[in-house]
Order: C-alpha cells, then structure tokens, then sequence
C-alpha cells in the first residue's frame, strides 16, 4: 500500500475579481461580437487568455492597435489615468474589469492626493497594477519601493504628509517588514485603514503555510508572469519546503518528486481549477494515491458586473 499522498490547499485558485474579468470580456464578446479589444492579459494566466483568445479576445498594450469604434476592456489590473483617458478620446465602447479591490486602492491614492499627501506605492516595478495605480497621478508624483533596502534612498518632500499604498498581490510577511521600515524611518506615514492586499491573496498564502507544515514538496499552479502566484511559491520556499511552480501539468518533471511522500498542491488566484486536476492526476500516475483536501477560509466574496453585461449568458 502506498503512503504517498497529495494534499490541497483550500482557498486556491479563481479569486472573485478574476472570475468578474473573465466574465466581462465572455459577456462582451456574447453581446457585441468577435473582436473586443482588451488592454493588457485580462488575467495573468495563458490558459485562460488563450481560451479568450480562441473566443475572439484581442489582446494590446497600445490603443493605437485598437480600431476606431471597438469594445474596450481593462484588465483587472487597472489601468493608468493616462490610458482611460486616451480611450474616452477616441471613443471606444469601454467596460473595465478592474478588480474592485485595485479600484479601491485608486480611490485612496486620489482621496489622499487631494488631502496634500506624498504617497509612497510598496510594489514590483513594471507589474500592470503598479503601473495602473502610481498612473493615477501625474507622472513622478508616486515613489516605489520594492525592498527594505528601498526605504533608506527615499527622498521625501514632507515627512509630516507621507502616505503608503500597496499592490494587492504582494507577500503579507514581505509587505509587513517594508512597511515597518518605512515607519521607522518616517513615524509620522499614514497607513491604509485596512491592509491594501487583497483577502484572496492573503487567504491562499495562509493556505500554503499549511501545506508547507506538513509535506515535503510544494507544486504552485501558476503562470511565469503571475504576482500572486510567484509570492505562494516563495511563501512555500520561505518555509524551507522546496518549492515549482508550473504553467500545467507538462511542466512537472517527476524527479522533483523522488523521496517525497507527500505533495502539497495549490492554483495562484488566476489558474483555473482545470489545470489544478490536471497536475493532479499526473502526479497520482507517479503513484500518490491518496487525495486530501485541506479545510481553509471559505470565500464567499463576490464582484458584480457591469450593468450593460449583465443577464446575458
């Protein structure tokens, strides 16, 4: 009898502002036709963007690649001041995916811009949310800090009006000693009321901390250029428990599994549940039999669509 054995992590995968995103753009291309234009990956996974694709999704980073007259959709990412206003201009039909969660982190950088605040954004540099949010402002109003190193080069116009936002993606262990460092070097910095990075994110990290406490071996489903799912494979790394990440079940090489008993499996918040059972059963092809599944936080957060969308399926 074998003793090796899977267990899921329970959050994983779909978040509610990624199934509102990818709703959005089916209802869209339901109601209005092939092609709608969406600015950026809707999502940061290439299974469901190649699905939107084969739909008839366009995907740009440019409006001047979007012909005049077309439906517009932002990712949920967000996008810059700049880039929304340019797409009224030219008078695309324009719906926005943004998730509620990175909306809401807008509204505060305007809210304390208007109170005369700096704001410093906790952030990976070039990542379309970052560039979304500090895009709220004019350009080089916003400073980015990526690490604690970061901290001690700010230059400041007023230590008495700093404030500090953060992308919704992000490492709570890694975010919580940058912010600390920021209010050690500047006590007077205004914190969000309520943690900018989102339950989904936080509640899969949690997640992956149970799986790292009792397997030996961590699979993150995810793709390369997911935030979300970068930051639970290093959350499992962190923990000393060796740590992939993969795209799909191709990805997996069996001999990251030699001597391993017991295998935790988790989906960042963009992968769908599909490629979670894919992996799944590759790895019970190796010979885990047993499946198990964690008890986690039960999500039941969800994100209305766009009034014009809504009803139609």
């Amino acid at each position: 009898m074998s003793n090796k054995s899977i267990l899921l992590a329970n959050p994983r995968g779909f978040c509610a502002g990624v199934d509102r995103a990818i709703s959005i753009v089916e209802r869209a291309l339901e109601r209005f036709g092939a092609p709608i234009y969406v600015r950026h990956e809707v999502v940061h996974n290439k299974f469901v963007v190649d699905n939107l694709r084969k739909k008839g999704a366009i995907f740009i980073e440019n409006l001047d690649d979007v012909p005049p007259d077309s439906t517009l959709i932002y990712s949920a990412h967000g996008v810059s001041k700049a880039v929304q206003q340019e797409a009224m201009a030219r008078g695309f039909r324009i719906f926005d995916a943004t998730c509620p969660l990175v909306t809401k982190v807008h509204k505060e950088v305007s809210r304390l811009d208007e109170q005369g605040y700096q704001i410093i954004m906790i952030g990976h540099k070039g990542h379309p949310e970052v560039e979304g949010t500090m895009g709220q402002l004019a350009p080089g109003t916003m400073l980015l800090v990526e690490t604690i190193e970061d901290v001690a080069g700010l230059h400041v116009n007023d230590e008495a009006k700093l404030a500090h936002v953060s992308q919704t993606t992000l490492s709570v262990d890694e975010t919580s000693g940058i912010i600390a460092a920021l209010q050690q070097r500047f006590p007077q910095i205004k914190s969000p009321h309520k943690e900018d990075i989102c339950y989904a994110t936080t509640n899969r990290q949690e997640a992956v901390k149970k799986l790292a406490a009792t397997c030996d071996i961590v699979v993150v489903v995810g793709s390369p250029n997911s935030s979300n799912s970068n930051r639970l494979r290093e959350v499992a790394a962190l923990l000393k428990i060796e740590a992939y990440m993969v795209d799909n079940a191709d990805c997996l090489q069996s001999e990251w599994f030699a001597g391993k008993s017991k295998v935790g499996i988790t989906a960042g918040a963009s992968a769908p549940e599909v490629l979670v059972n894919e992996v799944v059963q590759k790895i019970v092809s190796w010979g885990y039999a047993t499946i198990t599944e964690n008890s986690g936080v039960e999500e039941s957060i969800m994100f209305v669509l766009p009034k014009e969308l809504r009803g139609s399926s």
